[in-house]
C-alpha cells in the first residue's frame, strides 16, 4: 500500500480507545480477515496484515504515544525503524495470538481448523527488547549526528548456528503434540463439547525437542556477546525521547526473531544555551553604556559564533530573534529560531569618581522614564572612561 491508513480507523476505535477495546477491536479483525476463513483473498490478506500492524503499534503504550504524536512520520526515524515495526510477516503476526486468543491459533481454539500458514502452528520464539541510553550534546541533537556503539547483549551461537543442538541436526519430533508446536483439548460442559488449544508444554511450542543439546550454549542456542552498531539519529530528537532500531535486541533461542533494541535520548546540559522546544535561548547581558550607545557583540549559536547588532536605546528584557537557528524538527525541514533575552549589567563597587558622573547623570532628563535630551556625546566620554 502506497499510503498508510490511520491505524485508529483500521481497527475501527477511536483515539481515546482503552488497551482492552483495541485488544477486542484486533481480535474480531483477525478472525474476519484470518488467511484460513478466506483461502486465496489477497485483499482479506492485506486487511490481515494492516489490522495486525495497527494492533503491534496501540497495544504497546512506548509506541501508540510516539505515533499519536509523530504519526507514522516516527517509523522512519533515523531510518532504522522508529516503531521497530512495519515489516510484519505471518510469523509476527501469528505470535501475537498467545495474548489475543490464550493460544498457539485462533482457529485452532474457534474452528478447529489448521495452523497450515504457521507450519501446524508452532510459535516461533522471540528475543528479549533492550534499552540502553545514548547522550548527545544540544549540536548534535541540531544537527542529527551517527553514532557508533557496543552493546552487550544475547547473540547467537555460532558453534550450532543458534539452533541449540550439537551438530546441527540432533532434534527429533515432539510426541506430545506431533510437531505442530500446540495441544488441543475437548473438555465436556452442560452446553456440549468445548475445544481448546494451547502451547505444548514439553517443546514450548517448537514442535521439536532436542535430543544431543550444543555444549557452547547448552542447548539454548544463544550466548552472552557483544555487537558494535552504527546508528544514525535525525535531527531534532528531544530529552527522553526513545527510538527503536528493529531486529538489533537480544537474540532469540534456537533461531526464533531476535527483539528490538530500544535507544532512549539524553540531552547533555549546555554551559550557555537552553532549549525551549525547538527555540534555542541564550541569555546577553550588556553594560547599561552599551545598551544605551549600541554596539554590536559576538554570541554562541548551535551553528557557531555570531555576531549581532545592538541598536541605540535598547531595554532590559527586550528578545532578539535569530531566525532559524534553533532546533530541526524531527522528519520536518522546519526549524526553530534563537531567541537572545537582552539583560542589563549593573556595577557592584563604583569609585568616587564614577559615583560622582553617575549623580550628575542622574539628574538628566534623559534618565528619567521619558527621555527627551540626547546624551550620547556624554555617554561617549563615560565609555571611555569605564574602559
Amino acid at each position: 500500500m502506497s499510503t498508510k491508513r490511520d491505524y485508529y480507523d483500521i481497527l475501527g476505535v477511536s483515539k481515546s480507545a482503552t488497551a482492552d477495546e483495541i485488544k477486542k477491536a484486533y481480535r474480531k479483525m483477525a478472525i474476519k480477515y484470518h488467511p484460513d476463513k478466506n483461502p486465496g483473498d489477497k485483499q482479506a490478506e492485506d486487511n490481515f496484515k494492516e489490522a495486525a500492524e495497527a494492533y503491534e503499534i496501540l497495544s504497546n503504550a512506548e509506541k501508540r504515544q510516539r505515533y499519536d504524536q509523530f504519526g507514522h512520520r516516527a517509523s522512519a526515524a533515523g531510518g532504522q525503524g522508529g516503531y521497530g515495526g512495519g515489516s510484519m510477516n505471518m510469523d509476527d503476526i501469528f505470535s501475537q495470538f498467545g495474548d489475543i486468543f490464550g493460544g498457539a491459533h485462533p482457529f485452532e481454539s474457534f474452528f478447529g481448523g489448521g495452523g497450515g500458514a504457521r507450519s501446524g502452528g508452532r510459535r516461533v520464539p522471540r528475543g528479549s527488547n533492550l534499552r540502553i541510553k545514548v547522550k548527545l550534546t544540544l549540536e548534535e541533537i541540531a544537527n542529527g549526528v551517527e553514532k557508533t556503539i557496543k552493546v552487550q547483549k544475547q547473540v547467537s551461537c555460532s558453534t550450532c548456528n543458534g539452533s541449540g543442538a550439537k551438530g546441527g541436526s540432533s532434534f527429533k519430533t515432539c510426541s506430545t503434540c506431533g510437531g505442530n508446536g500446540s495441544v488441543r483439548r475437548v473438555t465436556n460442559t452442560i452446553l456440549g463439547q468445548m475445544a481448546t488449544t494451547s502451547t505444548c508444554p514439553t517443546c514450548h511450542g517448537e514442535g521439536q525437542i532436542i535430543t544431543d543439546r550444543c555444549t557452547s550454549c547448552h542447548g539454548e542456542g544463544v550466548v552472552r556477546g557483544e555487537e558494535t552498531l552504527k546508528i544514525n539519529i535525525p535531527a531534532g530528537v528531544s530529552d527522553g525521547m526513545q527510538l527503536s532500531l528493529s531486529g538489533k535486541g537480544n537474540a532469540a533461542p534456537r533461531g526464533g526473531m531476535p527483539g528490538d533494541l530500544i535507544i532512549l535520548i539524553e540531552e547533555i546540559e549546555h554551559e550557555t544555551l537552553k532549549r525551549d522546544g525547538n527555540n534555542i535561548v541564550f541569555d546577553l547581558y550588556l553594560s547599561f553604556i552599551d545598551a544605551a550607545l549600541g554596539t554590536s557583540v559576538e554570541i554562541p549559536t548551535i551553528d557557531g559564533k555570531a555576531r549581532i547588532k545592538i541598536e541605540p536605546g535598547t531595554q532590559a528584557g527586550k528578545i532578539l530573534r535569530l531566525k532559524g537557528k534553533g532546533i530541526k524538527e524531527v522528519n520536518s525541514y522546519s526549524r526553530g529560531d534563537q531567541l537572545v533575552h537582552v539583560n542589563i549589567w549593573t556595577p557592584k563597587a563604583l569609585s568616587t569618581e564614577e559615583k560622582a558622573m553617575l549623580e550628575k547623570l542622574k539628574e538628566s532628563p534623559n534618565f528619567k522614564p521619558n527621555p527627551g535630551k540626547n546624551e550620547k556625546s556624554f555617554f561617549e566620554k563615560m565609555k571611555e572612561f569605564f574602559e
